[in-house]
């Protein structure tokens, strides 16, 4: 006797086995797709069903199917959820057929003010956009048309109606077609809910009623819905990008330009609603609470921990703009913004959840996630799942939910450390009076914060948000008594948060991320140039929430990866225009920059460390930029452009700051007669995309006075014409301060070869055959010149440009590489004065100890210079500080030039 399948446990199995004997082998064998669906429709129709039955009767001999590989074959998840995708999509396109052809009859065809046809597009919500639908969901509609109107009436010119109307009567007419409920059951349950102002609203909504609406009244809750919303079918055809229209209307309500925390109240109320709501349906009835999809832990909890990270996090990040669950829980793992072991955890549990619902679903066809009371159902559940019994499938049941809602509960809680005092476990404290908050403030916080009684900002800020600013402050005071800030970085704090109080996200920002205030209060009182940056780009203060940022460096690889991945992901929505990518890379680069400042300002890198990763950084911005502005570029007659970039300067040396312009030259190898207005063209293109400030600021400032004849040369030039000037052939050649900047010049940018060109050419500067007293005398004269463009006032110290400061270790290293590189080649490589000053010491070319000793003075003075930068302080210090370091610096200048007049 054949065992009976686990499948036949099933009543709605049961049920359809019997009813449909005779059609079950009109569905062809395997996972039921679009293609199966028709030919078992059109069969159905051939016996003589209408549209309606053929469509019911197909939807129970694909969920038969569903029910037979899921719990018999252990057919994955994802099979099963599209699979249930697809009959939707199916149903509605076959109903929007019928529909289509009866109205169009009854009153032709809604048109356009222009003559073309208007479109209705039929939007998925929730599981239907995502394409995971359970085995017996409702979905989720809302209803959109392109444009106003009015038909054409019937074949006479008669029953002429408005395109609302037209689209109204196809609403209610797709409702017969797919929910209505017949002999034969229906195709789907169908939820109306979500249209604008809800079961109020009209059936159908014109796409310019759609974007008001969402403009002015659409509410936080709303922004989770359309996360998820996809053009599913329509009514019409037409332009197949049309859709994209909707989607620009849609996704910067869903995903705003700045990172938005205000969700995560919106969250919690919704949050608490459903749980009120399915306490109260739990009332007197406690088999409900087992509720796998509403109950604590549950299928809900995962999708909101998904969609808040989503919500909050995607108008920067355009790669989590994805639908399915388990899709963007992988994103957000690439994103960093959730480690791998809770991704994958949250993965298994709701794949695990999933499972159980359908089952759950499968035992009636019924719309319910509640686990069943009755024993030999709860067994089948178990069987079906590879469990010996109830107790195992419930105590996994369990494991997952316990995970899920600590997740949740971590996440909602606002992250909160047990440690945090003044966090009050993450619900809202008491909100204090204004007086009464005064009198608790240090005396310059009080005397700062008292100025907001009568600030227009804070008396027009809404009532929550006005709470949230004093709780923030009150906690900011708190920890000023605590000692876990400083009076003057508490004070820094307003300064810094007034003119950001329109945007009312940062409030809840530092309120929801405790960790976030603490090491921004840290940040502020450290230094004053910070709290500038901050103000200029607000968004990066959620850099800090990162708990490993601080011990990690700038890896130019892993940033340039996630900037192209960026624009993928833009380009594959149609939102790659100019404008997008020019705010991507000074998103991109102001976030980088801040991670470097708060390790500098934490005292986790050294200045060189710094300098290092703030030039890796400008390089790698380059790289891109110019790879972008090459692909975008019309007149391009190669794949790769012969490009060369050469820094001087700062980034030349690797000792670029915080703000620093870039001193570069481009050249180019290219024989092609275009090649000159093409390299032209990408150089201009390439400035301006560093340059240009947009509503996210500016890249960089570019130098490039030091290409051949400075500015009043061309902009590119070829590569001969650039060695020539350089070695001195012909009659337009380079001056002694070029051939000075060449000492640190370096490449940047282009292919192996046109780097292995540009450093002969270097070498063959540096290293050239020079009059050593003629090359002494026009260095001290230049710097003579220095001397004279930047005086020094009074008696104080000035570490760059007074005598004794860095300038003059510059300049001597200069003089030494350009006269002895020939006969000591370990003085060619751009290593930086430091690393130099200690070989010339090694080679001889200094006594023993000055080298070593101007070494250590200008590392001195470049940490004092930059902690002076940091702290917006002049860079001249009060003698005797510096001291020391100035009379190494002495002694090296009069060790090398002390035979000739000069400044110091």
């Amino acid at each position: 006797m054949t065992r009976p399948t686990l499948s036949s446990h099933s009543r709605f199995g049961q049920r359809v086995r019997r009813r449909y004997e005779n059609q079950l082998h009109l569905l062809p064998a395997g996972v039921p797709d679009q293609a199966a669906m028709a030919l078992t429709f059109e069969a159905l129709q051939a016996l003589g069903n209408d549209t309606g039955s053929a469509l019911r009767t197909t939807r129970q001999l694909v969920l038969e199917r569903l029910l037979c590989l899921d719990c018999d074959e252990q057919a994955p998840l994802r099979q099963v959820t599209q699979a249930m995708t697809d009959l939707a999509e199916f149903a509605l396109k076959r109903a929007c057929a019928q529909v289509q052809l009866t109205l169009d009859e009854a009153h032709g065809a809604p048109c356009t003010p222009d003559g073309t046809r208007a479109q209705l597009w039929i939007v998925g919500m929730g599981k239907l956009g995502a394409r995971e639908l359970n085995v017996s969901s409702d979905i989720d509609l809302i209803y959109v048309y392109d444009q106003d109107g009015d038909t054409t009436g019937d074949a006479q010119g008669r029953s002429r109606i408005s395109n609302q109307e037209y689209f109204a009567k196809a609403v209610r007419a797709l409702y017969a077609l797919i929910g209505d409920v017949t002999e034969h059951g229906f195709v789907f349950r169908v939820d109306l809910a979500l249209r604008p102002n809800g079961n109020s609203g009209p059936p159908a909504v014109s796409l310019g009623a759609l974007e008001e609406y969402l403009h002015v009244q659409g509410r936080e809750w709303e922004r989770f819905a359309w996360l998820k919303s996809r053009v599913v079918a329509r009514l019409g055809a037409g332009d197949e990008g049309a859709p994209l229209a909707l989607r620009s209307v849609v996704v910067p309500f869903v995903f705003r330009r700045y990172l938005d925390y205000n969700v995560f109240d919106s969250l919690r109320v919704l949050h608490r609603q459903i749980r009120d709501h399915a306490s109260k349906r739990s009332t007197g009835r406690p088999e409900r609470a087992n509720d796998v999809k509403l109950s604590r832990g549950g299928i809900r909890e995962i999708e909101f921990i998904v969609q808040l990270l989503q919500v909050v996090r995607g108008g920067q990040y355009p790669e989590l703009r994805t639908r399915p669950t388990l899709s963007a829980l992988t994103r957000l793992t690439k994103a960093g913004l959730m480690p791998q072991k809770t991704a994958e955890a949250l993965a298994e549990a709701y794949d695990f959840l999933r499972r159980v619902e359908h089952r759950i679903q499968y035992l009636d066809d019924q719309q319910t996630h509640v686990l069943p009371t009755q024993d030999h159902d709860l067994d089948w559940i178990a069987s079906t799942l590879g469990y010996a019994n109830s107790c195992e499938l419930l105590h996994q049941l369990d494991a997952h939910r316990e995970l899920v809602a600590q997740e949740f509960d971590a996440l909602l809680g606002g992250g909160v450390d047990k440690e945090c005092k003044g966090c009050n476990g993450g619900k809202p404290a008491a909100v204090p009076d204004f007086d009464e908050l005064l009198e608790q403030l240090p005396v310059d916080f009080r005397a700062r914060v008292a100025t907001w009684r009568e600030h227009p900002r804070v008396l027009a800020l809404r009532e929550d948000s006005r709470a949230r600013l004093m709780r923030l402050i009150a906690r900011t005071a708190q920890w000023v008594d605590e000692g876990r800030a400083t009076p003057e970085a508490a004070v820094r704090l307003a300064d810094w948060i007034e003119p950001l109080l329109r945007r009312e996200s940062y409030l809840a920002l530092l309120l929801e991320r405790p960790n976030v205030h603490e090491r921004l209060l840290r940040l502020l009182g450290a230094a004053r140039w910070p709290a500038r940056y901050l103000l200029l780009h607000p968004g990066v203060i959620d850099e800090l929430a990162g708990a490993d940022m601080l011990n990690e460096r700038f890896a130019a690889s892993d940033f340039e990866r996630e900037l192209d991945h960026r624009r993928a992901s833009l380009a594959g929505s149609g939102e790659d225009d100019d404008e997008a990518l020019l705010n991507l890379l000074r998103r991109a680069h102001h976030a980088e920059v801040f991670r470097t400042l708060a390790r500098d300002v934490e005292g986790k890198l050294s200045v060189e460390e710094v300098a290092d990763d703030l030039s890796s950084l400008a390089e790698a911005v380059l790289r891109v930029t110019t790879r972008w502005c090459w692909s975008r570029l019309k007149n391009k007659h190669r794949e790769t452009p012969q490009l060369a970039i050469i820094a001087y300067g700062k980034l030349g040396g690797k000792e670029l700051g915080y703000g620093s312009d870039l001193d570069i030259v481009f050249v180019y190898a290219d024989d092609d007669d275009r090649a000159p207005e093409i390299y032209a063209n990408l150089v201009r293109k390439l400035i301006n995309w560093l340059t240009v400030k947009t509503g996210e600021g500016d890249l960089y400032e570019i130098d490039t006075a030091l290409r051949p004849n400075g500015n009043s040369g061309l902009l590119i030039t070829s590569f001969d014409a650039y060695a020539n000037y350089q070695q001195q052939r012909g009659s337009n050649t380079a001056w002694t301060w070029e051939h000075q900047a060449m000492t640190r010049a370096r490449f940047v940018l282009g292919d192996d070869t046109l780097k292995q060109r540009f450093d002969a050419i270097r070498k063959a500067v540096i290293a050239a055959p020079r009059n050593a007293a003629a090359l002494k005398t026009e260095i001290v004269s230049m710097r003579n010149k220095v001397s004279a463009a930047h005086p020094v006032k009074g008696e104080q110290f000035d570490v760059k440009q007074s005598p004794g400061g860095m300038i003059d270790v510059e300049f001597v290293m200069q003089y030494l590489v350009l006269s002895n590189a020939a006969q000591h080649p370990e003085l060619i490589d751009n290593a930086g004065n430091i690393a130099l000053l200690e070989r010339a010491e090694v080679l001889g070319l200094l006594p023993a100890g000055v080298g070593h000793a101007a070494a250590s003075a200008y590392r001195e003075m470049r940490r004092v210079q930059h902690r002076a930068r940091l702290n917006e302080e002049p860079t001249h210090v009060a003698m005797p500080e510096l001291q020391g370091q100035r009379e190494a610096v002495l002694v090296l200048w009069q060790t090398v030039f002390g035979d000739i007049q000069s400044t110091p």
